[in-house]
């Protein structure tokens, strides 16, 4: 856990990709980051279907508020009749979910979904932004 006992917002970057919002926080996700993390997954699932996909591949650290907050951004996407996927190869974090009872809560990729990989293929419609 980070020595900075100050609230912070962890590093987000966002894109969609044929319709599917890939949201990738780095670094720390704990008590001091979790509030910020969780008010922009929020804005991420408010609409009706949300298809989201959370890239935790570049995250270092996790602890119970961070899980708390996937399980929150799962609980919205689920009410709203969405998709959510988490893409996390570390054997730390999987055996976090494991020992919480959460592994099979989410589902979990190794690496990003295909069609969010390669974007559209050229035969695919994709509806332009409003």
């Amino acid at each position: 856990m980070s020595q900075n006992h100050t609230s912070r917002t962890p590093p987000l970057s966002v894109r969609v990709v044929a319709g599917t919002t890939v949201a990738e926080p780095r670094g720390e996700i704990d008590l001091l980051a979790a509030p910020a993390l969780m008010a922009r997954l929020d804005a991420l699932t408010a609409d009706e279907c949300p298809d989201l996909v959370l890239d935790l591949r570049a995250v270092t650290f996790i602890d119970c508020s961070g899980l708390g907050v996937l399980c929150r951004t799962r609980n919205r996407v689920v009410a709203r009749q969405g998709a959510l996927r988490l893409v996390s190869r570390s054997a730390r974090f999987l055996r976090l979910l494991r020992i919480t009872g959460l592994t099979g809560v989410f589902e979990i990729h190794p690496d990003l979904p295909a069609l969010v990989r390669t974007g559209p293929r050229p035969s695919q419609k994709v509806d332009a932004p409003q």
